[in-house]
């Protein structure tokens, strides 16, 4: 996800602590699985990624770097282009992370 802007008093108090909070908060939110979702994009700052070592950390983090370039890429030749509909963002997750998952790379 795309987390929200750091107020002032955020930034001016314990930034980097209320930098982990704004990305908790969104996580909750919405209801997102930090562990299925192992990154965040904080406005004004880049990407926050996890893993349950540093190499897999990095490794998504980098995986993020490329889907953005491919997003990017996608918009400069199709500035028309739009998400995939919801439900097929559904099928292509949960194929693969649901309860009755049956598809993996």
């Amino acid at each position: 996800p795309c987390v929200r802007n750091l107020t002032v008093k955020e930034i001016k108090e314990s930034y980097e602590c209320n930098t982990g909070r704004v990305i908790a908060d969104e996580f909750n939110q919405r209801g997102i699985d930090y562990n299925a979702v192992p990154v965040a994009l904080c406005k004004n700052h880049g990407v926050f990624a996890w893993g349950e070592n540093a190499k897999e950390a990095v490794h998504n983090a980098v995986v993020v770097e490329e889907v953005a370039k491919m997003a990017a890429l996608c918009e400069m030749i199709n500035p028309s282009a739009a998400p995939a509909p919801k439900e097929l963002q559904d099928k292509h997750y949960y194929r693969k992370h649901g309860a009755d998952a049956y598809y993996g790379q």
